[in-house]
């Protein structure tokens, strides 16, 4: 044995061995252990990948729900910049119509009570809403399943008020 073989044996117990001591152990194979931790790699680098897709699958959804809602947003501001000749009641709906001069105002008349000819282009009907917001009077007459939802998932939590 040469001096550089004798600083690399375990001198302690052959459990504490980093490597087997007795022919009795089993052999391995350094390519089989490369080739299981190249295996590890991949299996790691794929559960990666898709993780990282199913973030970037989100982060899409989001961009597109803010480009929604912005969208929205610049509607109900040009809906807020309508002239408008009265004091608006939340609950009430409105008519929104166009001058010859472009500019947008909203009337307490529909196109039916102009008696279906109004004297400027009707662009809409829309709700005032508690919060100030604007709904479509077409969307208005739609159910608003949010409550009912909250209810169900506060009832599921054991958490209903009991109304």
């Amino acid at each position: 044995m040469s001096d550089q073989d004798k600083d690399i044996l375990h001198r302690g117990d052959a459990h504490s061995s980093p490597y087997p001591v007795s022919r009795l152990a089993p052999s391995f194979d350094t390519g089989a252990l490369s080739a299981e931790v190249a295996k590890a790699e991949s299996m790691l680098s794929a559960r990666t990948g898709a993780k990282l897709r199913v973030i970037a699958d989100q982060i899409a959804l989001l961009q597109q729900e803010a480009r929604k809602v912005l969208d929205e947003a610049r509607d109900e501001q040009a809906l807020n910049h309508a002239a408008c000749a009265f004091k608006r009641i939340p609950g009430k709906t409105y008519h929104l119509y166009r001058r010859a001069s472009g500019q947008t105002f909203f009337s307490m008349l529909s196109p039916q009570e102009w008696g279906g000819t109004p004297p400027y282009p009707f662009l809409g009907s829309y709700r005032l809403e508690t919060d100030y917001s604007w709904t479509p009077a077409e969307r208005a007459s739609q159910m608003d399943d949010t409550g009912e939802l909250v209810a169900q998932l506060l009832r599921i939590g054991g958490l209903d008020s009991g109304e």
